[in-house]
């Protein structure tokens, strides 16, 4: 049984000592380097609590992060020192960085890029930590062999609603669980080469860490301006020889909108996942086109649940007005959905629900915020014999006619307008089915109770969108205002940031 992920990255070390764990565009690691490193930061760590006359064990270490190795190394090594790690964008805006801090605490703040202009208590630097070697193997051997499959693995921030960064803490029994529920349910290449997309302090990159190190594979980090300008994107895939992704939906969606493939088709790939939002179906049939023999897998589930609960391997055609299912819960993972009004669960098809989730999955809780804890991980209603905890995901969802669960919107996202109900999940779905449109969101002015449609396109086009959604949708639903962006604003995870959105233009 395994307690802990530095079992797989051993095992990969012994068995495949020569095979590159992680890359970047300038430069590449093996297991039995990797391995080496990480001791040898483990060690330095452990010196360090020492000459401060503590002892640290599942205390939380802040690493400043950069899309390169270095991160991917100090990650492993803060675990060998028997504690966790934070990864955090020093680009953020400054009061995010301080929030965090506070919170966290850290006994360590690690610069992985050493030129940060950041200044904190406890800093250090990659370099400092990878001098000399593991000398203190016995002290590594120890801390092992204390170590439980629920001690905290890492903390991932997420944005609270209040504005207020919310730590997401996942132990390693959740990853141990999301890596061999994923090789059970995915045929990954024998030697599966990860094409990383998202950014280190977003959980989809987890997926990629960890299904890596558990299949002995291979991390390659893709350099972050080939999702801007995107040209050059597919042959680095074909010249790293990627041959699974697991991307936020926007980067595959760049990959449509600018038709990359009319220059280059990829060479590797077989597996290919996406999840954080969405997926239109005109953009899944491009791809689909290029890769006609790829397995194609849309993933559902908040960071709360140790990234994803449920899956849907594409197996049927779907038309461009049609919404992809979220599908089926994992295997140990159970979910449902809960009755807004009475509590109660839904199980016939066509009534609207608040997804929840149970299992292993979960994560602990958010990090020195026991209020915000107790909101979303709540006491299962349909068990009241023994304690069970679910995590309420906020967001609404319903069976269809199959048995199929379909995802609706945040509840946040459903408005009363007119007199009517309406999902804005919806409308945008329509939206994004016409051709002419890159991409639209929703958002919704209270004040003036107007639908407000942002998109990207070409050119500016209300009308042909007035008239394409005359044929997909009631009049009741129509948006009131159209928006013309030659840009749509995202976040740094690669989602709409319709915080901004509605700052900007409400």
């Amino acid at each position: 049984m395994v307690i802990n992920i530095l079992e797989w990255l051993e095992a990969a070390a012994k068995k495949h000592p020569d095979r590159i764990a992680f890359a970047d565009a300038d430069q590449e690691i093996n297991y039995a380097k990797l391995q080496r490193l990480a001791k040898t930061i483990g060690c330095r760590i452990v010196d360090q609590a020492k000459r401060r006359g503590e002892t640290w064990r599942n205390r939380p270490i802040a690493v400043l992060i950069d899309r390169n190795v270095e991160s991917l190394i100090l990650f492993m090594g803060i675990l060998y020192s028997g504690n966790f790690y934070v990864p955090l964008d020093d680009t953020m805006p400054p009061k995010r960085i301080s929030l965090i801090l506070d919170t966290l605490n850290p006994v360590l703040v690690i610069d992985s890029k050493e030129q940060t202009k950041l200044q904190a208590e406890n800093m250090t630097s990659y370099s400092e930590l990878t001098q000399g070697e593991a000398d203190s193997e016995e002290r590594l051997a120890a801390i092992r062999a204390n170590a439980l499959d629920t001690d905290p693995l890492y903390v991932i921030f997420t944005s609270g609603s209040t504005g207020t960064p919310k730590g997401v803490v996942v132990n390693h029994r959740s990853i141990i669980d999301l890596a061999e529920q994923f090789s059970k349910t995915f045929s990954f290449p024998k030697e599966a080469v990860f094409g990383n997309q998202a950014p280190f302090d977003f959980d989809v990159s987890a997926k990629d860490i960890y299904n890596s190190l558990y299949h002995a594979g291979t991390v390659q980090i893709v350099p972050k301006q080939y999702f801007v300008l995107p040209l050059q994107l597919i042959p680095y895939l074909n010249e790293r020889r990627v041959n699974v992704i697991i991307w936020a939906v926007s980067a595959l969606r760049i990959v449509s909108n600018f038709k990359v493939f009319e220059n280059c088709i990829p060479k590797y790939l077989s597996l290919i996942m996406f999840s954080g939002e969405v997926m239109p179906v005109k953009d899944l049939k491009y791809w689909q086109a290029a890769l006609p023999e790829a397995q194609f897998v849309n993933l559902y589930g908040p960071t709360e649940i140790t990234c994803n609960c449920s899956y849907y391997m594409i197996d049927r055609e779907f038309a461009d007005t049609e919404t992809l299912p979220i599908g089926r819960a994992f295997r140990n993972t159970e979910m449902f959905l809960l009755n807004q009004e009475t509590g109660g669960q839904i199980t016939e098809s066509g009534q609207t629900g608040e997804i929840c989730v149970r299992g292993t999955c979960l994560a602990m809780g958010y990090y020195y915020n026991p209020e915000k804890t107790t909101e979303a991980f709540v006491q299962n209603p349909l068990q009241n014999a023994y304690p069970e905890t679910i995590y309420k995901t906020g967001d609404l969802g319903y069976y269809s006619e199959s048995g199929e669960l379909m995802f609706i919107g945040r509840k946040d996202f459903q408005i009363k307008h007119m007199g009517h109900r309406i999902e804005l999940g919806e409308i945008e779905t329509a939206v994004n089915a016409l051709s002419f449109i890159d991409i639209g969101c929703c958002i919704y002015d209270e004040v003036q109770e107007k639908i407000v449609l942002c998109y990207q396109a070409a050119e500016s086009c209300d009308k042909r969108i007035v008239q394409g959604l005359s044929e997909m949708l009631p009049k009741f639903m129509w948006p009131n205002r159209y928006l013309f962006l030659e840009q749509m604003p995202m976040n740094k995870n690669g989602k709409i940031d319709r915080t901004l959105l509605k700052k900007t233009y409400l």
